[in-house]
């Protein structure tokens, strides 16, 4: 875990770099550069600035050439503005994050379309047996049975009867 004291000079390292890429550095060679993070050792002696490119195969080897060209300047002006004893050294690190994190978003894209298949396959799909699979007493068969019930009491009542009697 970083001390709050190297996460701000991180973050400041961060502007600076920032600034003097848009504003002093004029290398034709530099694309659209985005810094997305800057991370510092806990003695302030390198600084890894991580960065992406927006473009091909070629604008992020132009890029990297032009930023290892003016590492020199760059390290110049953050000890300058910085004001610390020691200028850390610069290291430019290509960012891989967003296409990682682009092919991810592909492969639940991917995923989610798949579910969405199966889903769909289900919902079309019949199920073995009825529809409703508990049982459930027959309202028809019930008055019949319950008439039959009433007669054969009747006459087993009646036999019971005569039996007591005699």
């Amino acid at each position: 875990m970083t001390s709050p004291r190297v996460r701000k000079i991180a973050d400041r390292i961060q502007v600076i770099v920032a600034e003097m890429l848009e504003r002093r550095i004029k290398d034709p060679r530099l694309g659209f550069v985005t810094l997305t993070d800057v991370r510092l050792t806990g003695d302030g002696q390198q600084a890894t600035i991580f960065y992406t490119v927006l473009g091909g195969d070629e604008e992020m080897a132009g890029t990297a050439v032009a930023l290892e060209s003016a590492k020199g300047i760059l390290r110049s002006e953050v000890a300058k503005q910085l004001g610390t004893r020691t200028a850390p050294t610069l290291t430019f690190v290509h960012d891989a994050l967003p296409e990682e994190a682009r092919a991810l978003d592909e492969v639940l894209a991917r995923a989610k379309a798949q579910d969405e298949a199966v889903a769909a396959a289900r919902a079309n799909a019949a199920y073995a047996g009825e529809v409703d699979p508990y049982k459930k007493p027959r309202e028809d068969d019930e008055d019949d049975e319950d008439d039959e019930l009433d007669q054969a009491g009747d006459v087993a009542g009646a036999d019971d009867e005569d039996d007591r009697l005699s």
